[in-house]
């Protein structure tokens, strides 16, 4: 990460777990980086004073001052330093608190090498995109926003992390997202929707059920019928995952829309908020259909063997009006019929090696 003949880059690793840093310690130095130590906030600080630190990969939880008030005083002091947040699954939701306040990106424990270098690597481009936008705003605002568009690009990554975090918890959402996220923009297509509403309707499929994060993992995985209480637990996603995500993706309200309404009823039975009618946005409407359409053909826990093409879409039709916008609905069956709406092929669920440490 090093070119040769450049000044050594300094990596500072934060954590109260010294085997944790020894292990970081050993992989940065590999990379090229002069590391230095700290085994919480305090010392953090103390070692940015003394040394031209880079590169900061810090633990969230830690005695004295904890990793959020750490990126607080980076931030503020400076503001040029790359911060990697460590944290387990547990924690994704501050994590993402710290990805709006300033972090360029997060580590879940446990985490493979080569993933940690994938995210340093990520972060100092980050890091790179964004003191070389500032030399460019007065005089090259063409390239500022080329730049721009690629930090988006960065972030969304970072977003799209948190499925991918969920899909660790719960093995049978995996590759959900995915498939609602691409019926979605097929239905939208359908419908004559294109552009930056399109792309919009993409991401928030791709994190729609994000909220799930929150659910324990003994009633997301139950095999049989949930019970009422546990039935408003797992219902809590939307507004869950709303609240996760309102700090990063405020400026993509359809995205938002998305998180919070895709349970939504037509007929104004849905939840959180029992919207009805045309007062649930389009795309949480749309979302909805894809949403349900994925869940009838996938397996389940508590139902081994998804539906069948032509039952999913009986079901759809029976449900229009009442659960579903008729609007959509017709858009669904035109969509099958000239074949723009296929299933996805699915991919086995599994548990990932360590998932459950």
């Amino acid at each position: 990460m090093q070119a040769e003949g450049n000044p050594p880059q300094y990596c500072l690793i934060v954590d109260d777990e010294p085997r944790l840093r020894q292990v970081l310690v050993h992989l940065m130095r590999n990379d090229g980086f002069v590391c230095v130590e700290a085994s919480n906030g305090e010392e953090a600080l103390a070692q940015l004073e003394q040394y031209p630190v880079t590169l900061v990969m810090s633990d969230l939880r830690m005695p004295k001052m904890d990793g959020l008030e750490l990126l607080r005083r980076i931030r503020g002091r400076w503001p040029d330093v790359a911060v990697v947040m460590i944290t387990a699954v547990a924690d994704v939701e501050v994590a993402v608190s710290c990805l709006a306040i300033g972090a360029m990106d997060y580590l879940t424990k446990p985490f493979h090498l080569e993933e940690v270098r994938a995210r340093v690597a990520q972060a100092l481009e980050k890091r790179r995109l964004l003191v070389e936008n500032r030399g460019y705003q007065e005089s090259l605002q063409e390239k500022v926003a080329v730049q721009a568009r690629r930090l988006e690009e960065l972030f969304l990554a970072s977003i799209q992390s948190l499925a991918e975090a969920l899909e660790v918890k719960d093995p049978y959402t995996r590759g959900h997202s995915i498939r609602v996220s691409h019926y979605s923009v097929v239905l939208a297509r359908e419908l004559g929707l294109d552009g930056e509403l399109l792309r919009q309707i993409e991401l928030g499929g791709h994190v729609h059920d994000i909220g799930k994060i929150g659910v324990r993992e003994d009633v997301l995985n139950k095999p049989g019928k949930l019970t009422d209480a546990e039935y408003e637990h797992i219902m809590t996603h939307p507004v869950v995952g709303w609240r996760i995500l309102a700090p990063l993706l405020g400026e993509t309200p359809v995205a938002l829309n998305i998180v919070r309404s895709h349970h939504e009823r037509f007929d104004g039975r849905g939840i959180p908020d029992r919207l009805a009618g045309e007062a649930i946005p389009f795309e949480a409407r749309i979302a909805a259909v894809a949403d349900s359409f994925d869940a009838m053909t996938s397996d389940r826990p508590y139902r081994p063997d998804g539906l069948t093409l032509e039952a999913a879409i009986a079901e759809i039709v029976r449900c229009s009006g009442t659960q579903f916008d008729p609007r959509i609905v017709e858009a669904t069956v035109a969509a099958i019929e000239n074949g723009n709406l296929t299933l996805v092929p699915r991919v086995p669920s599994f548990i990932p090696a360590g998932a459950a440490t």
